[in-house]
């Protein structure tokens, strides 16, 4: 049986001065409403206005898609908005199950988004950002008149020159923040607000979370695009589908596109540095086939056809003519676009609850969203991180919440002793810590595999009646159902019914978890329950985000086709 790591005891008295400063407070807040947990290092007033337009912006969407009197049994969405673009773009979120575009390389946005099983997170910077759609001179040259060579942009045509100048933010192509005090001469860009990319961030997560389907990833992005320019007015009205700023300046810079080839899909082979495609184009495309009158029933069938598995160049038949449809859409640019307003009362959009983090938790905040890209992404960087979270662990040992995700970054790595050591840290902190209940099954469940006889059996009835206990203190956390069923699927045993239904469970508190759907429906078609694992997988087999579990999730569906 294995044995638990004991961490080294701590110096004489250190536990107080640790706790003291752990309990500091940070720059951190956290504004949490009914269905929206909001992380900043930003002011308070603007943390909790962001919260409570999500809110808002949930009861909108709620209303829209007919979900007002629902039940909601999901988990909160968790936001997270991270100092300026150079700060986020330095912790390396890398996307592995959500995309965008491919838009021009101008639109380079910087947003991070993860179904993770035991709830989606979303991070972005908290800085306005703007996008260079034209090179100025800059301000040194059209002064001194000469031009400062350095690194070429990587933009750049060929024979460009360099762009090193004023720190290498003057005349470059692309995403800049909005707050470089410098700009060129001439310059022509377009404001890309922090607000604007949450909103449409959150707007993509309302819809994949409450009707999970294979859809289109030109329609996630337009459909984001509707939600982005959300206006608050007072606090009883709301405005949407208003055109992002900058509209005309970005249809005339890049023109047009080839409407088939998005329709069909073809357009996401192709070169971001040499598509036409922006994400105004995807607002303008999804706002004209969400308000035409004509087009709106095509507009559904072709939804609809693309979510039963159809491919998409026989999907799109349903509109016809797509010259025909190009030329409306043509017309539809000139035209005044309509938006809608909406008037709603104020106690359908709760005010959060606004705290301060202490700097313990403050800590990890970062490390929490990094941990989805370093265990999965591994090699060398992540052995980095992993012992960079140790360290940083260590100095926080009256931390719980360290303490388990530490634990969790360790049993994912596949370090089953260090897993169930930092789970048995937690656990003496709280004893009915149900994340660290997990862990620490997990860790069980993992060391249960090198065994043999009954001393395997004998660890394996340990580690389920653990995670049983991780269930019995949150009886709606998705992770100790999962851990339960894997505790089987793992080892190579048969599952029980009972674990099936708690997989089911689990992904009703997160629908799009890529991992749980593909998990779910391989055990519903080794059951031969076709019709629902078809539904189940076709949005990870066929869906507009790429993800790990896509190749197998497709396989599994070849296989339910003969049946």
């Amino acid at each position: 049986m294995a044995t638990a790591q004991t961490a080294p005891p701590p110096p004489p008295n250190s536990d107080i001065v640790v706790q003291g400063q752990r309990a500091r407070p940070s720059d951190w807040r956290e504004a949490e409403t009914q269905h929206v947990i909001l992380l900043s290092d930003g002011r308070e007033k603007e943390v909790a206005q962001i919260a409570h337009n999500l809110e808002r912006l949930y009861f909108l969407l709620s209303v829209l898609l007919n979900r007002v009197s629902r039940t909601d049994d999901t988990i909160k969405l968790r936001v997270t908005l991270i100092g300026d673009a150079t700060e986020f773009q330095a912790m390396d979120l890398r996307n592995l199950r959500w995309q965008q575009g491919p838009f021009n390389s101008a639109f380079d946005i910087r947003r991070y988004y993860d179904p993770r099983p035991d709830g989606a997170v979303l991070a972005t910077t908290r800085i306005d950002q703007r996008v260079v759609l034209q090179r100025g001179v800059a301000v040194a040259d059209a002064l001194q008149g000469v031009q400062i060579g350095g690194r070429s942009d990587p933009g750049s045509p060929p024979g460009a020159a360099g762009s090193a100048i004023l720190g290498g933010q003057a005349g470059l192509f692309g995403l800049q923040s909005s707050a470089d005090l410098i700009r060129p001469i001439n310059e022509e860009s377009i404001p890309l607000t922090a607000e604007g990319m949450i909103y449409a961030g959150f707007a993509q997560h309302y819809l994949t979370t409450f009707f999970p389907a294979a859809y289109p990833r030109w329609y996630l992005d337009g459909f984001g695009q509707l939600f982005s320019t959300l206006v608050v007015r007072g606090e009883t009205a709301m405005e949407y589908g208003r055109a992002p700023a900058g509209t005309n300046a970005v249809l005339h810079k890049f023109g047009n596109f080839r409407l088939a080839d998005v329709l069909n899909g073809n357009y996401l082979t192709q070169s971001p540095d040499k598509t036409r495609w922006t994400p105004i184009h995807a607002w303008m495309l999804t706002h004209f086939l969400f308000f035409s009158p004509t087009r709106s029933g095509q507009f559904r069938s072709y939804l609809q056809a693309i979510a039963s598995g159809t491919p998409a160049s026989d999907a799109a038949a349903v509109f016809g003519d797509p010259d025909i449809l190009a030329k409306e859409l043509r017309a539809y640019f000139f035209a005044k676009k309509p938006f809608e307003r909406m008037t709603y009362p104020a106690e359908r959009a709760e005010v959060p609850i606004v705290r301060r983090l202490s700097l313990g938790e403050a800590a990890f905040v970062k490390g929490r969203l990094e941990l989805g890209s370093r265990v999965e992404v591994g090699g060398s960087q992540a052995a980095v991180w992993l012992r960079r979270l140790r360290d940083q662990a260590a100095k926080y040992p009256s931390d719980e919440g360290a303490q388990v995700l530490l634990a969790e970054a360790e049993c994912r790595s596949g370090h089953a002793p260090e897993c169930q050591a930092a789970a048995d840290r937690a656990l003496a902190l709280s004893q009915t810590s149900s994340p660290a209940l997990t862990w620490r099954g997990v860790a069980m469940t993992k060391a249960a595999t090198a065994l043999k006889g009954d001393a395997r059996t004998a660890l394996l009835r340990q580690a389920r009646a653990t995670i049983t206990r991780a269930n019995r203190a949150d009886t709606e956390a998705p992770a100790p159902l999962i851990a339960y069923y894997h505790s089987f699927t793992d080892v190579g045993d048969p599952v029980p019914a009972i674990a099936v239904d708690g997989l089911t469970k689990a992904l009703t508190a997160v629908p799009n978890a890529t991992t749980t759907r593909l998990a779910l429906g391989t055990e519903l078609a080794s059951r031969n329950v076709v019709p629902v694992a078809r539904g189940t997988l076709m949005p990870v087999a066929r869906g507009g985000y790429d993800s790990p579990e896509r190749a197998k999730a497709q396989a599994v569906l070849e296989g339910l086709s003969n049946r």
